[in-house]
């Protein structure tokens, strides 16, 4: 057994998460063979959001503090708190965001999926007017 390396915040790119959007990888396979569990630490400035993008294997995302926003295709936007649980499955295009005047953070949780055409896709920016629920 050991104690996982740290790594380094990373701010990731503005094409998929515009806004201001940081990333702390937690758990990352050693082996994809054997293990896919991926967990990262994202923290989102006010009013900071992702592109519309999904999963091949879905996704949980564990608000730990602020308040989420996340949308899907068909125009619902739930609003998701600090303890609170958002379960998201394969494939499902969909976007995340930090609700209007509040920081948020959550965990990532989902699988790498090696076999998969494409583990996760990723789209256009999500409008002011999808984000505002006015699509």
């Amino acid at each position: 057994m050991n104690i996982e390396p740290e790594s380094e915040t990373i701010l990731n790119p503005e094409d998929r998460f515009p806004g201001g959007v940081y990333l702390d990888h937690i758990v990352l396979p050693h082996d994809e063979s054997l293990q896919r569990t991926i967990v990262g630490k994202v923290r989102f400035l006010p009013g900071a959001r992702t592109a519309w993008h999904s999963h091949a294997r879905g996704q949980y995302l564990h608000v730990i503090d602020g308040v989420g926003r996340f949308g899907n295709r068909a125009g619902e936007i739930i609003e998701v708190r600090a303890g609170q649980t958002l379960y998201t499955p394969p494939n499902e295009e969909r976007w995340h965001a930090a609700a209007p005047g509040h920081m948020m953070a959550h965990y990532a949780i989902l699988e790498a999926d090696g076999d998969a055409e494409t583990p996760s896709w990723w789209g256009e920016q999500v409008t002011d007017e999808e984000f505002e629920g006015r699509a």
